[in-house]
Order: C-alpha cells, then sequence, then structure tokens
C-alpha cells in the first residue's frame, strides 16, 4: 500500500523570507524574523509540553511582543497586523508546486498538517496557489495539541484513513520530524537553508535539499515498494 505524503507548511512549502520587510521596517533588521520565528517554536513547544494549548497564531503574536521587548522596540500600531497578515499572504518556495503536481500525477494521495488554524491554513495555500494539490487540509488545532505532540499525526491517519505508518510526514523542522517518527509516521527532511537535523533522533529515510529532491525521493521509494522496475 502506498504511503499517504503529508506535508507541514510554514517554511517546508512556504517562503517566510517574505516577512523580511516589515521586520526590517520594525526592528531595523530583516534576519530578526528568524528569531521570532525560534521564539514562536518555543513558546508553541513550552505550552504544549505543559498541556496550555493556545492557537498557534497566538503564539506568533506573543513572540513578537517577546522579540520586540529582548529588542527594546516598541511596536507601532498596526505592527502585529501586519504580521499576522503576511503570515496568510506567503509565497510557496520556487519549486514547491512543480514537486506536488509531479507527486500527484504519480498517483500519490497528499494532504497538509499545520500547528495554524485550518482557516489560516486554507487561506495560506489559496494564497500561494497550492490548494488544490491536498486531498486535506488538516490542523493540529482540531484535537487541541500542536506537533511535535501525537495526537495531530494520529488525527491525520484517522482523517485519511490509513494506519499511522502509511503516513509519511514531510518537514522542514528537526521537531516535526522527531515528532512524527515517535508518533509511528515514516518522515522525510527538507533541508532547507539552515534547517538541520536532530543528531538524537533517527535519521528520516528521505532528506534532500528542497522539495524537488525530495519528491524524486519519494517516486524512486514508492516506485520499488510497488515492486516496479
Amino acid at each position: 500500500m502506498r504511503r499517504v505524503q503529508v506535508f507541514d507548511v510554514n517554511e517546508t512549502l512556504l517562503d517566510l523570507a517574505a516577512m523580511d520587510p516589515h521586520f526590517r521596517r520594525i526592528f531595523g533588521d530583516a534576519g530578526v524574523r528568524v528569531t521570532w520565528f525560534s521564539q514562536m517554536i518555543q513558546s508553541a513547544l513550552v505550552a504544549t509540553v505543559t498541556g496550555a494549548y493556545r492557537p498557534f497564531g497566538a503564539h506568533a503574536m506573543a513572540a513578537l511582543e517577546m522579540t520586540a521587548e529582548q529588542a527594546g522596540v516598541t511596536l507601532a500600531d498596526g505592527d502585529r497586523e501586519a504580521i499576522a497578515d503576511q503570515l496568510r499572504h506567503l509565497p510557496a518556495h520556487p519549486e514547491v508546486a512543480g514537486a506536488l503536481r509531479r507527486l500527484r500525477d504519480a498517483g500519490l494521495r497528499l494532504a497538509s498538517l499545520t500547528n495554524s488554524t485550518e482557516e489560516v491554513a486554507r487561506a495560506q495555500l489559496e494564497h500561494a496557489g497550492l490548494v488544490d494539490a491536498f486531498e486535506l487540509i488538516l490542523s493540529a488545532d482540531t484535537v487541541g495539541r500542536l506537533k511535535p505532540a501525537r495526537e495531530p499525526y494520529l488525527m491525520a491517519a484517522e482523517r485519511l484513513g490509513v494506519a499511522v505508518d502509511q503516513v509519511r510526514l514531510i518537514a522542514a523542522h528537526a521537531w516535526d520530524v522527531a515528532g512524527a517518527a515517535r508518533a509511528g509516521c515514516a518522515t522525510a527532511f527538507v533541508a532547507r537553508p539552515g534547517k538541520v537535523l536532530d543528531p538524537l533522533v533517527e535519521r528520516p529515510g528521505i532528506v534532500g535539499d528542497d522539495l524537488a529532491e525530495v519528491a524524486d525521493t519519494i517516486l524512486a521509494a514508492e516506485q520499488e515498494d510497488d515492486g516496479r522496475p
């Protein structure tokens, strides 16, 4: 049986670099966007570990407040709204649409699984022109537990009607790959610039520098599993 390919959204499919002009304007340094995103993930992980669920967007805004306080910057009117709006209007990485199309043309089932709410994820994927690639757009928000907790991955398998080991989670984040693997999923890692794997976690079976390379390896693996030459 072929695996269902389940994709993380932010950074894996969509390019957060589109947010850099906002961070340059607010902080005087576009690189603060990386600090902000790392703080958002840290806050979300702390909430998940301690059982204090908040929607992912709330963590984004809290992280913006924390990043501004750390930098000694006062957020101006409209800054929060500008960041929140840009998150809904991110472009896809250049190779993503073609890679998804090749996977679908090969007959593979595709879905997305994000920590963002379903409403935000759908807006993001519609803006990026990717929404039609996916059979389902799934959100951790529906189970009240953010990735890398087990529940979102198990929910994805259930919604897709397959066993969890028939899900392959594809992400550009080591923590997402770790969560999926420990929930029983197969995994693939998109090693975008600055993204590395955790040496304490079993290495994914598929690793590529971008989604095109990952897709090539997925297609080869699925062909091998089908027993085709």
